[in-house]
């Protein structure tokens, strides 16, 4: 089998992270992945946030579970109210994917970009996790000053994050167990 499709089929959501930073290198090997991915008409409204600090980091889970705790969800409350709850599970580094949501390709672009920086991770050995809360919450006011601040256009929506670290020594594995009825091909 090719190493495409080698990594495609080994790559799983890792939820547990070592302190070790991912190395400015191998950050930008990802993000330059990211970048490759296909968009509509080569347009590339996308924009790519990278954050390595752990001060930033907190105070986004911070914002993030602010923003919970004002939620009419009960789950989303106790999220936000919870003092261990950490939506990016602890990873030393933090991509925040955005597009102009005035393009109705945006999601669609966004969606290839974090796959291929899924997969470029995982052929690096970084292990990685799609997270949703930050697109859950960027309509709210502090949460968009503070991601504004960090460099997120101010017209984008962010459509998914991806924390990215190095699972630690020995941790399993999930074996991916397919879905019966998914595919179907007519000949």
């Amino acid at each position: 089998m090719n190493e495409v499709l080698k990594t495609i089929q080994s790559r799983r959501s890792v939820r547990a992270y070592t302190e070790r930073q991912v190395s400015v290198e191998d950050l930008n090997r990802i993000l330059e992945a990211a970048t490759y991915a296909p968009n509509g008409m080569n347009f590339q409204t996308w924009h790519f946030t990278a954050i390595q600090d752990a001060a930033v980091l907190a105070e986004l889970n911070e914002k993030i579970k602010g923003a919970f705790a004002k939620s009419d969800d009960v789950h989303l409350q106790e999220r936000g109210n919870s003092q261990t709850y950490c939506c990016y599970y602890h990873a030393p580094t933090l991509v925040i994917v955005s597009n102009d949501p005035s393009r109705w390709w945006a999601p669609m672009d966004c969606g290839c970009a974090m796959q291929n920086i899924f997969l470029a991770a995982r052929s690096l050995g970084i292990g990685s996790c799609w997270i949703n809360q930050l697109g859950q919450t960027c309509d709210d006011p502090e949460v968009r000053a503070f991601i504004t601040r960090l460099g997120v256009p101010e017209n984008h929506r962010v459509y998914g994050c991806a924390a990215l670290g190095y699972a630690p020594e020995g941790a399993p594995m999930k074996e991916k167990k397919l879905a019966e009825g998914t595919v179907t091909i007519i000949r």
